[in-house]
């Protein structure tokens, strides 16, 4: 079987004042009993801001993007951009890097777009004044990236389809690959022996906030994604995380997979 479990700056500019958690009311009792306590506070007021909700849901298709391009998401000034993404580099939420006159920001690592689908998934079991807002329609809601993997219809429903072949096992918390499964993928032209090798959780579900069910995630996940971006069945769409189902890829997935085609609009 070939299975895993998830493994797990300086500043640019600031439009924000910053205050030392040693500064803050009520913090030396807070770090004298809760020493050991995640800073979830912190991490959920940076990302319960709406701009920088925005920035980060910019960049869950796994792609880097320019501070101008992330200001245009954020609806926001690129000055007060700019402060933004300094805060979520600081706090490691982001990376950034240079490339000639530009500066590119990407997300930090796989297990914040996993945080981010988790917010998505529960704001939409919530209110309504909560749930998410869509804008792809069903274009979006047909197929679409999630970090580095594939999510929506199209994702559950490759999910499914290896499960029920046995080609994969997925729990509550992880995922493995059988051996039946892992001929399967080397066929279609994924080396899992290479995957083994990276830094990351191999195998596991990730909940789809749209179906509410759960799609392939991990390094499994994202090699079956960028295998058919490589064999032409899907393609990314401009200024959305929708990908595009290609006559190609209608055929493939439902000879390889058993998949119906999907009317992505």
């Amino acid at each position: 079987m070939w299975g895993g479990r998830p493994a797990l700056s300086r500043r640019i500019a600031s439009a924000e004042p910053e205050v030392s958690m040693r500064d803050r009311p009520g913090h030396g009792a807070y770090s004298a009993g809760m020493t050991s306590t995640p800073p979830i506070a912190e991490i959920a007021a940076l990302v319960g801001n709406p701009a920088r909700a925005n920035v980060l849901t910019a960049l869950l298709d796994g792609r880097a993007l320019t501070a101008t391009e992330l200001a245009y998401a954020a609806h926001v000034s690129p000055q007060t951009t700019s402060g933004h993404l300094a805060r979520l580099v600081e706090a490691r939420l982001l990376v950034a890097e240079k490339q000639g006159r530009h500066c590119y920001f990407r997300l930090a690592s796989p297990l914040i777009g996993q945080m981010l689908e988790g917010i998505m998934a529960v704001a939409a079991d919530g209110p309504p004044r909560h749930q998410p807002r869509w804008r792809g329609g069903e274009v979006l809601r047909t197929a679409r990236t999630c970090y580095d993997h594939l999510a929506g219809r199209l994702g559950v429903a490759l999910a499914d389809a290896l499960a029920s072949r046995r080609q994969i096992v997925l729990t509550a918390d992880g995922g493995q690959v059988t051996d039946r499964g892992a001929r399967f993928l080397g066929e279609f032209g994924i080396d899992l022996a290479a995957l083994g090798l990276r830094r990351r959780a191999f195998c596991r579900p990730c909940l789809d906030w749209s179906e509410r069910r759960t799609h392939l995630a991990g390094s499994v996940g994202a090699a079956l994604a960028s295998r058919c971006f490589e064999l032409g069945w899907i393609e990314r769409q401009r200024d959305t995380r929708a990908v595009a189902i290609l006559p190609a890829g209608r055929q493939g997935f439902a000879e390889m997979f058993g998949i119906a085609p999907f009317d992505a609009g």
